[in-house]
């Protein structure tokens, strides 16, 4: 009993750790090795509570350590990342009306960063939230944001490269990222209490819909699966009430 009491807050320091490091990436430009440690991070978020709920070891220190590891690696990482795409895309073409902000405008990314501590605080005083979610949970709206760069890099969607490299987009997304993490919108949680096909029908959905989304639009079917996870929650909304 004495060994299974430490392991979720292991597997939440291991996350911290993958924010610490995301963040030295990210903030030297190697934003593919930053959403490589993020996921690891968050590969270690869902298992802390995991493991915290298998055991039966919840507490309400690994409550708050879970939400600063969430701090960093799903609030601080992601406001730098657009920090840095907003600083890149201001000295586009598409970025020349606000050439005169060039150094305001990146740190507008930040209000991602704030708006997911806004989240978290208001998270652990929230008893609504133990089987669904109240707003886009911090992790997959870094998800959504860790998708950009990825995108940018690897893929070959001339669409991507024009939309994402648009100041206007890129700042129309981090308003909406702020919004979503904090909107009164009920969202299903990930969390199987039976494995019944009628009990989780959102949730079978759901998966289906990641899988062939990665495996057709590999780095695109992230942002597709996120966006995805928003609409079938509202189409499910009635029937989870």
């Amino acid at each position: 009993m004495t060994i299974k009491k430490y392991i979720p807050n292991t597997f939440t320091m291991a996350n911290i750790m993958c924010g610490c490091l995301a963040t030295l990436f990210a903030i030297n430009n190697q934003l593919d090795w930053a959403a490589g440690f993020v996921v690891v991070g968050v590969f270690f978020d869902f298992f802390d509570g995991f493991f915290a709920r298998l055991f039966k070891v919840q507490s309400e220190l690994g409550l708050q350590l879970d939400s600063l590891a969430d701090m960093i690696t799903s609030g601080l990482v992601p406001g730098i990342i657009m920090y840095k795409l907003l600083g890149e895309a201001v000295g586009t073409p598409w970025g020349d009306t606000l050439s005169h902000a060039y150094f305001y405008v990146p740190y507008l990314g930040f209000a991602i960063t704030l708006a997911s501590a806004y989240r978290l605080a208001k998270f652990n005083i929230d008893t609504e939230q133990s089987n669904s979610f109240i707003g886009l949970p911090t992790p997959a709206n870094t998800l959504l944001i860790l998708s950009i760069p990825l995108i940018l890099l690897y893929e070959e969607y001339a669409f991507a490269e024009a939309l994402f490299t648009n100041t206007y987009v890129l700042l129309g997304i981090t308003a909406i990222s702020c919004w979503l993490l904090n909107a009164r919108i009920p969202l299903f949680a990930l969390k199987f209490k039976t494995w019944n096909v009628a009990d989780n029908k959102v949730r079978y959905i759901f998966l289906i819909l990641t899988v062939f989304s990665l495996a057709i639009f590999h780095y695109l079917g992230v942002m597709i699966s996120i966006v995805g996870y928003v609409v079938l929650s509202l189409l499910f909304r009635e029937k989870q009430k």
